[in-house]
């Protein structure tokens, strides 16, 4: 572990250091004040170089991060922090963005878990809005912007109520005619919310899939208080495996919003929403869930799994049907028989 920068350090001839907010193996992040703009504070984010790494990979990697973090640095969006510096400084590089306040959906999840109670479906879905918003901006730049490490714990809620997505410790640049995606910052993704090929078990090239992946195990998380088993884990027990369900731990969650959400947790790409605008679709609009060119959700679905109940009704309609037309059967259900051959009643 790198030493760690004490408060009061000043960076840059800029940036003073008040606190460290989280720390990793690939380096820290910081809470810091610009001392040219009073009053602004931000976050800066401190990237260690590998030291078993050799000299040549190590100038590759910082000319790889001072190239791709200007690509963050114009990025403009009201659910991203605003990238607004980069340098390289004692042997290490930063990266300065807005401090964002408030409380990460993390510590808002155990705060609801505490209270043995969940968050709403529809304040998770405003939340999820937001952040799908935030990520077909990324996905639509060029190249492509990845995140590769969305969770809770990498999700700001401000106090006026908007979703911020921070920590680009993992974004990664998509170059659509080559099968590598070049790393800006970095880092490693939580397994809980990190698909097949970003851990290994399957291309290890990712694409936008991935962080559809990542937000569908964060929304999993959200509305259950518990983050879905990891991808390996899942694809190792795929035989025996009990399907996922969010229903059985979160019976209020609606069946439309759990499909959506175990679709974009598909174990490998082409299982999931091929965009984050279908994925939009099937969680917010209600869309059909296609998987292998067939309709997954909708009525079909819900038959099946509710087959039990409705196998249940239908016996007692068809019971219903057979004695309300069985000859004598009305008059004696309404204490009244009928007359003997040949009997006229007076």
């Amino acid at each position: 572990m790198s030493e760690l920068l004490s408060p009061g350090a000043i960076l840059w001839s800029r940036y003073r250091i008040l606190d460290l907010v989280g720390q990793g193996g690939m380096g820290a992040i910081y809470r810091a004040e610009d001392l040219r703009l009073e009053g602004r504070l931000c976050a800066i984010k401190e990237v260690t170089p590998d030291p078993i790494a050799s000299k040549e990979y190590q100038e590759q990697a910082q000319a790889a991060f001072h190239r791709e973090a200007s690509v963050l640095a114009r990025l403009d969006h009201p659910n991203l922090p605003k990238v607004s510096d980069f340098f390289f400084f004692n042997g290490r590089d930063y990266l300065v963005m807005d401090f964002v306040p408030g409380q990460d959906l993390r510590e808002i999840i155990e705060h609801t878990r505490h209270k043995q109670t969940f968050i709403p479906e529809k304040q998770v879905l405003t939340w999820a809005d937001q952040l799908m918003t935030a990520l077909e901006y990324l996905h639509h730049q060029d190249p492509p912007v990845l995140h590769r490490d969305i969770k809770p714990s990498n999700i700001k809620l401000t106090p006026n109520g908007t979703i911020k997505l921070v920590d680009f410790g993992l974004v990664k640049l998509l170059h659509p005619d080559d099968n590598r995606t070049v790393t800006v910052l970095q880092g490693r993704a939580t397994i809980q919310y990190a698909p097949l090929e970003q851990i290994g078990g399957d291309s290890g090239y990712t694409d936008a899939r991935a962080d559809i992946y990542s937000l569908g195990a964060t929304l999993y998380h959200l509305l259950t208080n518990e983050p879905p088993p990891d991808a390996k884990t899942r694809y190792i027990r795929t035989k025996n495996q009990v399907p996922l369900s969010i229903r059985d731990i979160n019976p209020e969650v609606s069946f439309q919003t759990e499909q959506a959400i175990l679709h974009a947790l598909g174990l490998h790409p082409e299982e999931r929403p091929d965009n984050i605008q279908q994925f939009r679709r099937e969680l917010l609009d209600g869309a059909p869930i296609v998987m292998g060119g067939q309709v997954t959700n909708g009525w079909r679905f819900a038959f099946w799994r509710n087959r039990v109940l409705l196998a249940l009704i239908a016996a007692l309609l068809t019971l219903a049907v057979v004695l309300t037309f069985t000859p004598g059967f009305s008059g004696i259900a309404s204490g009244q028989s009928n007359p003997p051959v040949g009997e006229v009643r007076r």
